[in-house]
């Protein structure tokens, strides 16, 4: 009864229970380098390799990524990992392994973990970490096989606790819906289905989730909240795209008639073309119609937009700014 529920449950782990993988038993070194397989070049004309080979790439460079990110937060020092060095480092030496006929390679977080409890504090705790099990592969191969798959299991479990604990389920609900949403909506598919399923969908959920919540932020100027002839100052932010357009042409129509405003793009690292078009209708168009002055402030050069007589935010009178004269439009 047991193992029926065991095996509906888990079947990835029932299968593995009952086909588990033997690590190959050599009895001298020249048996050993034997075992290893040199490709079939032959099979570069078979298109379901290429299929399975970005199917392996994309699944080793997501759960290296999470590996990094988990780890980076594990490690008391708080260093950062480069990423693009590691997927580089990780990239060479799956070649290397499939030349060799080796399995693929990956960042995983089980080890990672074990050497920063064991206080490793260098590169060369990975190091030792391979020449070890490369040396209990080489020499004792039939103790490995021999190491029950419970304790494995209840080393992941133990790993697995550490890393997704009650306490960051709760300050992922905490964070709010945009966060918890795509996080549950990843955690449970990981678990019910696989890795790759699991990330797709959360990406997807993340991206809605992003979508839905720009859409929600859009800024609509209440003309009962201004008078006419004040200054009113309107501030881009970072990343400016086109799910940004509704909310800066909701804000910029309804801008009080004769008034001052100031449009504020120093902190921005991008504006989509959209948005500036919009901007320089308003500018040369729509505030002369209506009276009001515009002043351009901080936009780049790149954007081939003109900054109005080089006008700073600094050059105009401190006073005249309240704080909720600060629009913020994201």
């Amino acid at each position: 009864m047991l193992s029926e529920l065991f095996s509906t449950s888990f079947p990835a782990l029932a299968v593995e229970a009952e086909h588990r993988v033997q690590v190959p038993m050599a009895s001298s070194l020249s048996e050993f380098v034997g075992l290893l397989r040199f490709p079939d070049f032959s099979a570069l004309q078979n298109q379901q390799v290429y299929t399975v080979a970005l199917t392996l790439a994309a699944v080793a460079s997501i759960e290296t990524l999470l590996c990094i990110e988990a780890v980076d937060k594990l490690d008391p020092h708080r260093r950062v990992t480069d990423q693009n060095r590691e997927l580089r480092a990780q990239g060479i030496g799956n070649i290397v392994s499939g030349l060799l006929g080796g399995l693929p390679i990956t960042s995983v977080i089980v080890r990672s973990s074990a050497n920063i409890n064991s206080n490793a504090q260098t590169k060369m705790s990975a190091i030792l970490h391979g020449v070890m099990l490369l040396a209990t592969a080489m020499l004792i191969p039939g103790l490995l096989n021999r190491i029950p798959l419970a304790a494995l299991a209840a080393i992941l479990l133990v790993t697995g606790y550490k890393l997704a604990k009650i306490s960051i389920f709760r300050q992922m609900f905490s964070n709010g819906k945009y966060q918890w949403i795509p996080f549950l909506v990843t955690v449970v598919t990981i678990v019910t289905t696989d890795l790759l399923t699991g990330v797709a969908i959360g990406l997807a959920t993340s991206a809605v989730a992003i979508l839905y919540g720009n859409l929600k932020n859009s800024y609509y100027f209440h003309r009962d909240q201004h008078h006419e002839g004040e200054m009113i100052r309107i501030h881009l932010s970072e990343e400016v795209s086109f799910l940004n357009k509704a909310s800066i042409k909701q804000t910029l129509r309804h801008l009080p008639d004769n008034s001052i405003v100031v449009i504020d793009a120093r902190d921005t690292q991008y504006i989509d073309f959209d948005v500036l078009e919009l901007i320089r209708e308003f500018r040369d168009v729509q505030a002369q119609e209506r009276g009001i002055t515009c002043y351009l402030v901080g936009f780049r050069d790149k954007y081939g937009i003109d900054n109005t007589h080089n006008v700073t935010s600094e050059a105009i009178p401190k006073g005249v700014l309240k704080p909720q004269q600060l629009v913020a439009v994201s």
